[in-house]
């Protein structure tokens, strides 16, 4: 977004940075033109936009900081000893790229113990839209490839009751029996209410990757089962090359310059290569309603000393059209924690587990739940280049050999939070 307001421009400044502030700030700016598409694959990629002239600014101070760094306590970002003092109306969607972090943040408001006002005067709004799109919920709502039905909610009603109730006084407005939790249930496709998040009667039902060992792509014999693995289970292997990631399409995301489109987008494109790992259960035979925070749990190897982890769950319809409804990643340096990097042994049996995906959605009979696992998500994730080092300032990356186990007590399995 630009900004409306020129700055002003001190005295000394070369001539070619003024030239630059000049042309960023014009109320009708021409930016340079940019094949993004290419761009984005720049190595390193702490000098992709040097690479285009700009100057050293943010992105490269951001982006060299490990996740544990004491710099990220700076800036004004939150963290969870801060606490929390005011009460918050909340706009999600399950499309933007930050469900997930947000409504464990919504929880974490209403949990705070320094004022109970604040606690007690938390609520959420949960859309099927991208990042920020609510303007556009309403009949015949799509989100990429999936109807998704009437999905019409009055945002700006409830915007003003809110500000109506803390800035005028109007108690009535918003009254104290507004639901807590208002979400969009895909596949049900219908607004749904609760007291909190995950709704009451949540229960775990976990389904364990299960193969004979060749879940590579569709064609493959992956699948999804209520039966824990059996010793002896053969792993599932593939080769990660860092130079042809896998591409994201749809899912999560946001503010990317158009790169990604977020929404439910048909995954088999990505599910026919080899490096994906494709597991799916049987058709349903009722409805399943998937609602809250989904925990993925893997047991894996590398040749490599450090690589990624992508996870994605999908809706597949009986006609085969896959799709997605969350991904996540992890970075498997960090597996023991963001604070204590280790790199992996090569050959020997990890366990990862990436941050939980969030979603609300009705398997109807006849669908099947598909997990996606593989090692790159680009260019929505900045690809693990393998090496084990820094891999924002490394130009060149090596193959990993990487493998999902699923053998007796090297069970990878999905936690999904079904709603009886």
């Amino acid at each position: 977004m630009d900004n409306p307001l020129r700055a002003q421009v001190p005295a000394d400044i070369d001539q070619k940075t003024r030239a630059r502030l000049f042309l960023y700030n014009d109320l009708d700016a021409k930016k340079p033109e940019v094949n993004w598409p290419s761009q984005i694959r720049h190595l390193p990629v702490d000098q992709m936009l040097s690479d285009l002239g700009e100057p050293p600014a943010t992105f490269e101070q951001l982006i060299a900081r490990t996740p544990a760094d004491p710099a990220w306590r700076q800036g004004g970002l939150y963290h969870d000893d801060m606490g929390w003092g005011v009460p918050a109306l909340w706009f999600n969607s399950w499309y933007d790229v930050s469900i997930g972090p947000n409504m464990e943040l919504f929880n974490h408001a209403r949990s705070t113990t320094q004022d109970r006002e604040a606690a007690e005067n938390q609520y959420v709004v949960v859309g099927p839209n991208n990042h920020c799109a609510f303007a556009g919920l309403g009949p015949n709502y799509r989100s990429g490839d999936r109807a998704l039905g009437d999905a019409s909610f009055d945002s700006d009603a409830l915007v003003h009751a809110w500000f109506d109730r803390w800035l005028k006084g109007e108690r009535s407005a918003f009254p104290d029996t507004t639901p807590h939790v208002q979400y969009f249930n895909m596949g049900e496709n219908a607004w749904r209410t609760a007291a909190q998040w995950p709704p009451a009667g949540v229960q775990t039902v976990r389904m364990y990757l299960r193969s004979g060992g060749a879940a590579n792509s569709l064609n493959g014999d992956g699948r999804l089962s209520l039966d824990a693995p059996p010793p002896g289970e053969s792993a599932d292997r593939y080769r990660y090359d860092p130079m042809n990631p896998v591409q994201t399409i749809g899912g999560g995301d946001c503010c990317n310059g158009g790169l990604v489109t977020a929404g439910a987008f048909d995954q088999r494109q990505i599910e026919a290569r080899n490096d994906v790992l494709v597991y799916t259960s049987e058709p349903l035979t009722q409805p399943l309603q998937v609602t809250g925070f989904i925990d993925t749990v893997l047991k894996v190897s590398s040749s490599a000393p450090d690589t990624d982890f992508a996870v994605k769950l999908v809706d597949v319809a009986p006609d085969g059209t896959a799709y997605i409804l969350g991904d996540t990643i992890m970075r498997a340096r960090y597996r023991d924690g963001y604070d204590r990097p280790t790199p992996l042994t090569p050959g020997q049996v990890a366990t990862v587990q990436p941050t939980p995906m969030t979603i609300s959605n009705t398997f109807q009979p006849g669908h099947r739940i598909r997990v996606e696992i593989t090692s790159s998500n680009f260019p929505k994730f900045v690809r693990n280049l393998n090496t084990g080092g820094p891999n924002e300032s490394e130009r060149e990356g090596v193959i990993a050999d990487n493998a999902v186990h699923h053998d007796g007590a090297d069970a990878s399995y999905i936690d999904l939070p079904v709603l009886k």
